[in-house]
């Protein structure tokens, strides 16, 4: 199957293609090396695969319309599914960049829609949303049918838009398309930005950790095999319009998280106890019956056996 790739230079992108080549698929993969953390650690991460006969990678902005579309049509004729991984991600950046989010997150995303829409034969159409539209959600765990109309966000509101318009494509163009919700991934080449990735490297430093909140808040911490289990299986079922959540259905307290960080490293962290943070979620917990259901998704990963693969690579890459 030929399969365009956006976003596949990332921490779930690289994975992906990897993924999709060893089994026989012809890759696509597009970034834009965007500067959010340092674009050197993308192009490390393309490393392993960059010269695989069938991969044809290009560095293409998506909020390029025209660019674009030029790409489309010049590199994916017979193209069978799209795997949307391309975005400006993090909560908290989004709060001091809003129009830049919408930019990236809405702008590309329509962009890449028309191209899709406009495709013959249509593409199946894999987009990647997040744990981050439920919100506060008051209910656990999160079902795909519970109502999210609140994001604190920013960044969750660009990811609603996202859904949304994937459905407004669908609709008028009968493009199949398959909303990933996706929980709090962790595992090898995780962005620098996030938690696990941020902790180990400070505490590995010997400098402090800042933990905002009283240390209870939680996240459906999910393995980054197992997340690319439910990728697949998207890409080969995709049909009509799907939300389906992606998580560990396990999810870990705060404190509990910086603890197993600390047994993996043998060191233990200093912390800074700072308030509650702007936009952040109080918990994620994933319902993934119907990822089971459509997908045959079963999450496997023990979460204290991924701290210690991540702490593994972290050891001998980035150190």
């Amino acid at each position: 199957m030929k399969i365009l790739v956006t976003g596949a230079a990332g921490f779930i992108g690289s994975h992906l293609c990897e993924r999709l080549l060893a089994r026989g698929d012809e890759v696509i993969g597009l970034d834009n090396f965007d500067p959010l953390y340092d674009p050197e650690i993308k192009r490390r991460n393309l490393a392993e695969f960059q010269d695989h006969e069938r991969l044809t990678f290009a560095e293409v902005d998506l909020c390029d319309a025209d660019a674009t579309g030029a790409f489309w049509r010049e590199q994916c004729a017979g193209v069978r599914a799209v795997v949307h991984l391309a975005a400006r991600a993090g909560v908290r950046p989004s709060l001091a960049d809003p129009v830049g989010y919408e930019k990236f997150n809405i702008a590309a995303t329509v962009g890449l829609l028309e191209s899709a829409a406009n495709a013959n034969p249509r593409p199946g159409f894999i987009f990647a949303s997040s744990s981050s539209v439920y919100g506060n959600n008051p209910k656990v765990p999160f079902s795909e049918d519970d109502n999210v109309d609140h994001p604190i966000s920013p960044y969750a509101a660009t990811k609603k838009a996202g859904e949304l318009l994937c459905y407004t494509y669908h609709h008028l163009y009968d493009l199949p398309v398959t909303a990933l919700r996706f929980f709090t991934v962790y595992g090898p080449r995780q962005r620098p930005d996030l938690a696990i990735h941020k902790f180990t490297a400070r505490i590995l430093a010997g400098r402090e950790i800042e933990v905002f909140g009283d240390g209870d808040s939680s996240r459906d911490y999910t393995y980054i095999d197992d997340i690319l289990d439910g990728v697949v299986a998207a890409i080969d079922r995709c049909a009509g319009y799907e939300i389906i959540n992606l998580g560990s259905r396990r999810p870990v307290r705060l404190d509990d998280m910086i603890q197993t960080l600390e047994t993996a490293l043998g060191v233990k962290a200093k912390l800074r106890r700072l308030p509650q943070q702007p936009g952040d979620v109080d918990r994620t917990f994933a319902d993934v019956a119907r990822a089971k259901r459509l997908l045959g998704y079963e999450p496997t990963m023990p979460f204290a056996e991924g701290v210690e693969r991540f702490v593994k690579w972290f050891r001998e890459t980035m150190m």
